[in-house]
C-alpha cells in the first residue's frame, strides 16, 4: 500500500472539509477511516481501497450540494487521478462512494464488494450510538428542524427522493434510519460493534420520552 497516497488523501480531505457541518467534517471521516481499518482486520480485502474509500466517501455529500450525487465521485476521481492511482482502484473507490449511502433504505445497491461492506459498516456505525445521536441533533440544528413533534409520525417507507427532502423532526430520524442500521450491517465485526450502540440509542429514547412527558424515573443506568 502506498502510504504517501494515503497521507496526501488525508491532507486533501482535511482541506476540503475544513468548513463542513460538524456531523460530516474531517472528524467524521477520521472515525469512519479508523473503524474501517479495524473491521478490515477480519476481512480479506484490499486495504488501500478500503482506506481510500473511507477517506473519500463523504468528500462532497449530496446533502450539501443541492442533492447532486455526482459531485463527490467527480472530486474523488480528479484527486485520485492526480495521485496516479491505478484506474481499476479508482473505479472501485468511486463505486464505494456511489453505493455507500442509506438513501432511505429502500434502494437496491448496484455494486457489491467486501471493501464496500467494510466502509459501509464503518459509516453506518458512526450514525448510531452516542456519536450518532450527537450527529443527528447537530444536523437537525443545522437544518433548523424540530427536536420532536408528537403530531408528526415517522415515515418508514419513503422513496429516495422523499428521504432526501424530508424536514421531519430529528427524533423521527431514529425510526426512519438509525434504529434500522443494526440489521443492515455486513460484517461480523461490524455487527458486534453495532449491538451496543443500538442498545444505547434505545436507552436514550426511553429517557428522552420520560423527560419530554414529565414522567418521574429514578432508575439508575449502569
Amino acid at each position: 500500500m502506498n502510504s504517501v497516497i494515503i497521507q496526501n488523501t488525508i491532507q486533501f480531505v482535511k482541506e476540503t472539509l475544513q468548513n463542513a457541518e460538524g456531523g460530516h467534517d474531517w472528524f467524521h471521516i477520521e472515525r469512519v477511516w479508523r473503524n474501517s481499518k479495524l473491521i478490515a482486520q477480519s476481512e480479506d480485502v484490499n486495504m488501500e481501497i478500503v482506506e481510500l474509500g473511507a477517506l473519500l466517501h463523504d468528500i462532497a455529500d449530496s446533502k450539501f450540494n443541492n442533492g447532486d450525487e455526482s459531485v463527490g465521485p467527480k472530486m474523488a476521481t480528479a484527486f485520485l487521478e492526480s495521485q496516479q492511482v491505478d484506474a481499476n482502484k479508482i473505479e472501485h473507490v468511486i463505486a464505494i462512494i456511489e453505493n455507500i449511502s442509506f438513501k432511505g433504505g429502500n434502494q437496491l445497491q448496484k455494486f457489491k464488494s467486501l471493501e464496500l461492506d467494510v466502509v459501509q459498516d464503518a459509516d453506518r456505525l458512526d450514525a448510531i450510538g452516542a456519536v450518532g445521536i450527537a450527529r443527528a441533533f447537530n444536523y437537525g440544528g443545522f437544518k433548523n428542524r424540530a427536536l420532536y413533534d408528537p403530531a408528526i409520525e415517522p415515515e418508514l417507507n419513503m422513496t429516495k427522493e422523499e428521504y432526501k427532502v424530508s424536514t421531519a423532526p430529528t427524533i423521527n430520524h431514529f425510526y426512519e434510519k438509525l434504529l434500522l442500521l443494526k440489521n443492515r450491517i455486513n460484517t461480523e465485526t461490524g455487527k458486534k460493534m453495532a449491538e451496543q450502540r443500538h442498545q444505547f440509542m434505545e436507552l436514550y429514547l426511553k429517557q428522552f420520552y420520560n423527560e419530554w412527558n414529565g414522567k418521574i424515573n429514578f432508575e439508575k443506568y449502569e
